[in-house]
C-alpha cells in the first residue's frame, strides 16, 4: 500500500543517498520543519498530556485501532524464525528492524501480539505532527518520541524507555534512523538502540523484513505492484555484562548488522552492494536514468 505523494522524487533521493553511502539521509519530501525549541515543547506537551483522562482513553482506542489496522493492511504477513524467540528471558526487549515504510511497524505489532507483548515505538519527534489519521496514531499507540537534544536523550528519554521495558513491553527502535521508502537492503546501523539495550540490560530482538512483489498492481499508482511482508526473526543479541555500555553498543550493533546482511543475502540470493539499482525499491515498475 502506498502512503505519500512524490514517490519518484523520493526514490531519486534514495538513489543519491545510497550511491553516496549517506545511509541516514532524509529521503522523504515535505516532513514538518521545526526548530529545536519547538520540538522540545511539542514533546514536553506530549508527555504532560499522558496523564490526562482523555489521553488514557485515547491510548486504549489507539492500541485497538493499531491492531485492527495491522490485521487489515498486513494480515498476510508471514513470520519465519520464531524459534529464535523461545529462550528469551521474561521481560522487555529492544526490537530492531529495517525501516522502509510508514506502516512497517504493523508487522512487528502483529509479532508482538503473537508473543503476548505490548509494542512501544520510538519515533522522531516531528512524527507527532503528521497529518490526519497518522497524527492520531503517533500520539496514542504507545510511542516514545525522540528529540535530537543531548539533555533529552541523556535524561528524559531513558526514563520513558525504562518505564516501557519495566512493563515488559517490546520497544521498537529503528537503528537505520530515517525511512527509505520500500528499500529492500539493510543499511548501516546507528549505535543508539544497542547502547540503550546495554544500559537497560535487555536483549535486542533482531528482525529483517523481506518485501515481496505481488503480481497485482496498486490501485493508486499502476507504476507499483502490491507487496507483502515476511518477518525474519534472527538470533537475539544479548549485552555482555563484562563490557561497558559503549563497548556493548558497538559489539551488538556490528552483530546485528552482520545478521541482517546475511539474512538479506540468503533471502534475495544477492551479494549486498549499495550501488543503487531499480530493483532496490520493492514493487516499483519504473526506472531512473
Amino acid at each position: 500500500m502506498i502512503f505519500g505523494d512524490n514517490r519518484e522524487a523520493v526514490i531519486k533521493n534514495i538513489q543519491k543517498a545510497a550511491n553516496e553511502r549517506d545511509f541516514t539521509a532524509k529521503a522523504e519530501i515535505g516532513d514538518p520543519q521545526m526548530t529545536l525549541d519547538e520540538r522540545l515543547k511539542l514533546v514536553n506537551d506530549f508527555w504532560e498530556n499522558r496523564n490526562s483522562l482523555s489521553s488514557k482513553i485515547n491510548n486504549q482506542i489507539g492500541h485497538a485501532m493499531l491492531t485492527a489496522f495491522a490485521k487489515a493492511l498486513v494480515g498476510s504477513t508471514e513470520f519465519k524464525g520464531l524459534e529464535n524467540l523461545n529462550n528469551l528471558p521474561i521481560g522487555g526487549a529492544i526490537v530492531t528492524a529495517n525501516h522502509f515504510n510508514q506502516i512497517d511497524s504493523l508487522p512487528i505489532k502483529l509479532l508482538a501480539n503473537k508473543m503476548h507483548h505490548q509494542l512501544s515505538i520510538v519515533i522522531e519527534d516531528t512524527n507527532l505532527m503528521l497529518p490526519g489519521f497518522f497524527r492520531y496514531l503517533m500520539n496514542y499507540v504507545g510511542t516514545i518520541p525522540l528529540v535530537q537534544s543531548a539533555s533529552y536523550i541523556g535524561n528524559e528519554f531513558p526514563k520513558h524507555l525504562s518505564k516501557a521495558l519495566a512493563q515488559n513491553n517490546w520497544v521498537l527502535i529503528y537503528p537505520e534512523q530515517e525511512m527509505w521508502w520500500n528499500y529492500r537492503k539493510p543499511r548501516k546501523l546507528q549505535r543508539g538502540a544497542y547502547y540503550f539495550a546495554a544500559k537497560q540490560n535487555v536483549p535486542a530482538i533482531s528482525l529483517f523484513i523481506e518485501i515481496k512483489d505481488l503480481p497485482k498492481t496498486e490501485k493508486k499508482d499502476p507504476n507499483f505492484y502490491e507487496t507483502k511482508y515476511i518477518v525474519h526473526v534472527l538470533p537475539p543479541i544479548f549485552p555482555d555484562v563484562s563490557l561497558s555500555a559503549n563497548e556493548n553498543a558497538h559489539k551488538m550493533m556490528e552483530q546485528d548488522y552482520q545478521q541482517k546482511v546475511a539474512a538479506y543475502e540468503k533471502i534475495y540470493g544477492k551479494k549486498l552492494n549499495y550501488d543503487f539499482t531499480d530493483w532496490d525499491i520493492a514493487g516499483w515498475r519504473g526506472h531512473l536514468s
